[in-house]
């Protein structure tokens, strides 16, 4: 009888999965949409119901969790679509896998929450989505495709203009349609291998960058400030856009302004650091950056309070703000990122070392010249060296990589724990 059974149900085998190949890489393209006024209706309006999903879908699992303790879990949510389907007739109209990928979002949210948790850091609860808080959609699996070069067909929406301006590499596995202001992009997610064989580096040079705008040899990367450059219209937009009332159609064309100008500064921006980071790669072999951190240097000083009066005192804020708004223009993290992708593919490395005392160490004999940060230029006593303060930096960047490279140390070491000037730390 039990054989018998065991013909009619055989034992499924049990699926092994595979190592993922170390050689496989994704890559994000972004080109421009130019979809018909009837789409950009249709986009707009998937958006917002979108949006209504997530939030719905955030309700669900706060009411939940306080009203029984009971943790919602993203499969329990997506088993609901269906259901939503028939009594909401409208969300018909929009593909199953995109409203899939809005209940994962908020799942990622969640995981997101919990693991800040459990560090120790700053929670921020997942918050609620308004309609300029959400601006993107994703097809993660299908549901687009891209006709005669020139179109991309998405379901139930149609076949949309592209300006595909350069070639993909690999697969598509994913599309994600993104608005700016009032301009739509395509994000198509390709899925390639890398072949190891083929990434060779024609250069042995090594270089240390003091990010912006210092290299070791001297040679200087002159930072463009492009927010600072356009500051002035942004300050104008906003002053605009309070002066209006909420809800008017005037107050959503100055919104409109705004945009269009933030957008022009993170477009040169991200212009900047490509061609920036291109140039680096094609020319050294390792390029070493300084390991900081740039969310501590750009958080905003304590308020200082006096004991016996309860008075805040100067705690230096206002010129605080100052730099963080210019290190946070420069976009340090951005670059080195772009560098360490470029250089992956080229056959180069991107290292990171400590930044301890790289601008007051001199790069020539290692005595330590203490100098504040208004002092450019850097003069050692010992040596009688003179370097731009940035210049001297980069200097002791790499020589500090090519130090622990001898001694077989990791990317970034530790702070030095003396400094001699008979034992100089470089």
């Amino acid at each position: 009888m039990s054989q018998a059974k065991d013909r009619a149900h055989p034992k499924k085998e049990k699926k092994v999965c595979e190592p993922k190949d170390p050689n496989l890489r994704r890559k994000a393209y972004k080109f421009r949409l130019s979809p018909t006024k009837k789409q950009v209706d249709k986009l707009g309006w998937i958006l917002r119901r979108c949006k209504e999903v997530y939030n719905a879908a955030l309700e669900e699992r706060r009411e939940a969790y306080r009203m029984s303790g009971v943790s919602v879990s993203y499969r329990m949510q997506a088993d609901q679509l269906p259901a939503i389907k028939r009594l909401r007739e409208e969300y018909r109209d929009i593909h199953s896998q995109v409203l899939q990928d809005v209940l994962q979002r908020l799942d990622k949210a969640f995981q997101a929450f919990f693991c800040r948790v459990m560090n120790g850091e700053t929670p921020g609860f997942p918050r609620w989505k308004n309609g300029d808080r959400y601006h993107s959609i994703t097809y993660p699996q299908g549901g687009f495709e891209l006709l005669h070069g020139n179109r991309l067909h998405l379901s139930k929406i149609g076949h949309i203009k592209i300006k595909l301006h350069r070639a993909m590499q690999g697969k598509v596995k994913t599309c994600t349609i993104k608005r700016e202001g009032d301009q739509w992009y395509a994000i198509l997610t390709c899925e390639y291998l890398r072949d190891v064989a083929t990434a060779f580096h024609p250069s042995d040079e090594e270089v240390g960058v003091k990010v912006f705008a210092m290299l070791s040899t001297g040679e200087a990367i002159e930072n463009p400030r492009h927010l600072r450059v356009e500051e002035s219209k942004m300050a104008a937009a906003h002053r605009t856009i309070h002066r209006r009332k909420k809800g008017s159609h005037r107050r959503h064309r100055a919104k409109k302004e705004l945009a269009r100008v933030s957008r022009k500064v993170r477009n040169r921006r991200r212009d900047f650091h490509h061609k920036t980071s291109r140039s680096l790669v094609e020319q050294y072999r390792v390029i070493v950056f300084e390991d900081l951190q740039i969310k501590n240097l750009t958080a905003t000083p304590k308020p200082k309070q006096d004991k016996e009066t309860g008075k805040y005192l100067p705690n230096g804020a206002a010129a605080k703000a100052g730099l963080s708004k210019s290190i946070l223009d420069a976009g340090w993290g951005n670059f080195v990122r772009l560098c360490a992708s470029k250089a992956e593919e080229a056959g180069g490395t991107v290292v990171k070392v400590a930044p301890h005392f790289t601008t007051q160490v001199c790069s020539e004999c290692g005595v330590v010249a203490q100098k504040d940060l208004s002092v450019r230029w850097h003069s050692c006593p010992g040596c009688g060296a003179e370097f731009d303060r940035d210049h001297n930096a980069a200097r002791n960047i790499l020589h500090r990589y090519q130090r622990n490279k001898l001694i077989g140390a990791g990317s970034v070491p530790q702070k030095p724990v003396s400094l001699r000037p008979e034992e100089p730390i470089l």
